[in-house]
C-alpha cells in the first residue's frame, strides 16, 4: 500500500508527459535560435544548465547577439523577480536542507509551482514538485540539444503557436483556485494593472505591477471595518 501511495498517480504523469512535450519543442527553438544569432554551441548549453529560466533565455540571447550583456542580466532579473513570492509559497515543500533547497530553488519554474500549489497533501506536494522540476529541467536541456543540433530548422516558437503551451497550461491548472472569490478578485485586479501598464512600461514590469493586484484584497476590509464603525457610531 505504501509504494502504491508513493507513486504518482497516472494523471499527474500524463500531465509532466505533456507539458515536458512542450519543453522540448521550445528549448529546441531556443537552441536553434542561439545558433542562428552567431553564438558558441556551448552558449544554449551552458545557459539551459546554468539558468534554466526559459522566456528570459530568449531575451539574454537576442541581447546577448546585439551586444549588450549588460542589459541581458538586468532583463533577466525583471523577469525572473517573480520567483521570490515562488519560493515563499513553496518553502516548506522543498525540504529542510541546504542541497534540497539549492537544488530545488534552480528547478523551480512556473509551472513547477503551479502543479505543486494544486495538492493539498504535503507528501504529496513534495513529490510533485520535485517530479515536474526534474521532468522539465530535464526536457529543456534536451530540447535546447536538439536545437544545437538542428540549427536554424525549428525557428520561432510563435510561428508553431508552441508559446502558447504554457501559459495554456498554466490557466489550466490555477482554474480550480479561482473557485475562491478573494483569489479571482486578486487574479481580475492584477490581469487589469498589466494590461494598462504594458503599453507604457518595459517587457516584464508590467507582470510585476500585477502584484498590485493584492492591494484588492485590503478594500472588502476597510468597508467592513467602516461600516462596523458607523454601527457602532449609531448604537
Amino acid at each position: 500500500m505504501r509504494t502504491l501511495r508513493r507513486t504518482p498517480d497516472r494523471a499527474l504523469l500524463r500531465d509532466a508527459a505533456a507539458i515536458a512535450a512542450a519543453m522540448v519543442a521550445v528549448g529546441a527553438s531556443f537552441g536553434a535560435i542561439a545558433v542562428a544569432y552567431g553564438l558558441p554551441t556551448w552558449v544554449p548549453f551552458v545557459m539551459s544548465t546554468a539558468v534554466f529560466a526559459g522566456g528570459a533565455q530568449f531575451l539574454a540571447v537576442g541581447l546577448i547577439a546585439a551586444g549588450n550583456p549588460l542589459a541581458a542580466i538586468v532583463a533577466g532579473l525583471l523577469l525572473n523577480a517573480r520567483h521570490l513570492p515562488f519560493g515563499l509559497a513553496v518553502a516548506g515543500t522543498v525540504g529542510d536542507r541546504w542541497r534540497d533547497r539549492l537544488i530545488g530553488s534552480h528547478l523551480m519554474t512556473d509551472e513547477v509551482v503551479a502543479f505543486t500549489l494544486r495538492e493539498a497533501d504535503p507528501g504529496r506536494r513534495r513529490r510533485t514538485y520535485w517530479l515536474i522540476g526534474i521532468t522539465l529541467f530535464t526536457s529543456w536541456n534536451a530540447g535546447s540539444a536538439l536545437g544545437v543540433l538542428l540549427g536554424g530548422a525549428t525557428g520561432d516558437p510563435a510561428a508553431l503557436g508552441l508559446d502558447a503551451a504554457f501559459p495554456a497550461g498554466l490557466i489550466a491548472l490555477i482554474l480550480p483556485s479561482l473557485r475562491d472569490r478573494a483569489t479571482r478578485t486578486v487574479a481580475l485586479a492584477g490581469a487589469v494593472v498589466a494590461v494598462v501598464l504594458t503599453p507604457v512600461l518595459p517587457a516584464g514590469l508590467p507582470v510585476l505591477s500585477a502584484l498590485l493586484g493584492l492591494f484588492a484584497l485590503f478594500a472588502p476590509r476597510r468597508r467592513r471595518e467602516e461600516s462596523r464603525e458607523l454601527e457602532e457610531v449609531s448604537c
